[in-house]
């Protein structure tokens, strides 16, 4: 392998391919390393060094459409590692392979950067924790926080072990179980009081992601994590100003090797302070759905998989309707009603936020345009809402009713594929 300067890599910055091989969250903007300014080399891909000892390493990288014809610069915060992971790329049939020689040196000479806009709502493991233990963290100015393990009526999912000082939070407190809409502005005022929750506070949510099966009764009660991102969108949408995810939810908690808990936790009674809701521009209703159907300048984004998509599945139990809503752009969830594979990574965290942004761009969902995801019910329209609202992305929303709503209201609908 060779080695490449900083001068060097900035004169020749095009003809590279970078990666970067530190924590997704140090590329998205956490300085890790003490360094003056976060974020990557602009340019670069995320290829951490924990996903090296995955059995499907190489399956990542052609997925990320790293080719072997591509000359490749590695970067971290370690040389070592960095050498490692170009020895890999090596063996793996790639030739021309180099690593940089100082990524500090690049950041203290304030050469191209780029960030995720809102980077500092989506926390690691290891920020969590130091605000856990000493009640303070980097991109922390609050004086009080409340950290949430959500679930799908399931409190075992809890009982079996949280986060240390992390609350209950079923996913039917905030949501109706008849409509699956988010619940009233007094029910949601009464669930986030109780849990001690203030429209100042700093939240944190996160859930445990368990293989959800599609023969259980309830399989959204092993999709915690998917029902975390739930949780914090209605939260936002009440008027919480601090809402932050645990990256990779329980399992990068564990990843990271933090203990759990068994030992529950309540918080005192509050007033959220506030009228709710503080956002209600980011919860978008039938009538609304509707009104960005007909727009030329807007988008229906159905956060669904294909099967769902073209008809072949409702993608629910309790949903009987099978079918799209015309006009709708597919948003490739992934497999079914209860995973995200085409948004995350394999470790669970947030997938590399430009690949997100590419994948979208290529259907019509850009940042100037009003986009507003929906799945069947919420949860992954909650999910794809953040991942665009973590760009900064301020025209984003979630269609709370989804094909749940849709399809029960004798609405038009197709099947098949579509001719474009």
């Amino acid at each position: 392998m060779g080695v490449i300067f900083t001068d060097e890599l900035l004169e020749n910055i095009d003809k590279y391919q970078l990666i970067d091989i530190r924590s997704v969250d140090a590329y998205n903007g956490w300085k890790e390393n003490g360094e003056a300014k976060g974020g990557h080399i602009k340019g670069a891909r995320l290829l951490p060094y924990k996903w090296l000892h995955y059995i499907d390493w190489i399956e990542i990288v052609r997925n990320k459409n790293i080719l072997p014809d591509d000359p490749l610069v590695i970067y971290g915060y370690d040389r070592a590692r960095a050498e490692e992971v170009a020895r890999q790329f090596e063996r793996a049939g790639y030739p021309d392979v180099s690593v940089l020689n100082s990524f500090s040196e690049w950041v203290e000479k304030d050469y191209p950067m780029d960030d995720l806009e809102r980077y500092r709502q989506l926390v690691s493991a290891d920020w969590l924790n130091q605000l856990i233990t000493t009640n303070n963290a980097p991109e922390y100015d609050n004086d009080r926080f409340v950290l949430c393990h959500a679930h799908y009526r399931n409190p075992s999912d809890y009982e079996e072990g949280h986060i240390p000082g992390a609350i209950s939070m079923d996913t039917n407190s905030l949501e109706s179980t008849e409509t699956w809409n988010r619940r009233s502005p007094e029910e949601l005022k009464e669930t986030l009081e109780k849990a001690g929750i203030t429209h100042d506070s700093t939240v944190i949510v996160y859930g445990r992601f368990s293989f959800p099966n599609n023969d259980d009764p309830f399989p959204g009660s092993s999709a915690g994590h998917l029902g975390a991102m739930r949780c914090a969108f209605i939260m936002l949408y009440a008027g919480v100003k601090d809402v932050r995810i645990l990256n990779g939810g329980l399992q990068s908690w564990l990843d990271s090797g933090y203990d759990i808990t068994k030992v529950p936790v309540s918080n005192f009674r509050v007033s959220f302070g506030v009228d709710i809701p503080q956002n209600p521009g980011i919860a978008v209703d039938l009538e609304g759905a509707k009104a960005i159907l007909a727009a030329p300048d807007k988008n229906l984004v159905s956060v669904r998989s294909w099967r769902e998509y073209i008809g072949e599945v409702s993608g629910y139990n309790y949903i009987e309707k099978k079918g799209r809503i015309p006009g709708s752009v597919f948003g490739d969830c992934g497999s079914d009603a209860y995973h995200m594979e085409n948004y995350r990574n394999l470790d669970h965290t947030m997938r590399e936020y430009h690949e997100v942004m590419e994948s979208w761009e290529k259907i019509g969902i850009t940042p100037d345009t009003h986009n507003a995801f929906y799945c069947g019910t919420g949860w992954r329209g909650s999910e794809a809402f953040f991942n665009a609202w973590l760009m900064g992305w301020d025209k984003a929303a979630v269609y709370d009713g989804g094909w749940f709503e849709w399809s029960n209201n004798d609405l038009p609908f197709e099947t098949g594929v579509p001719e474009q």
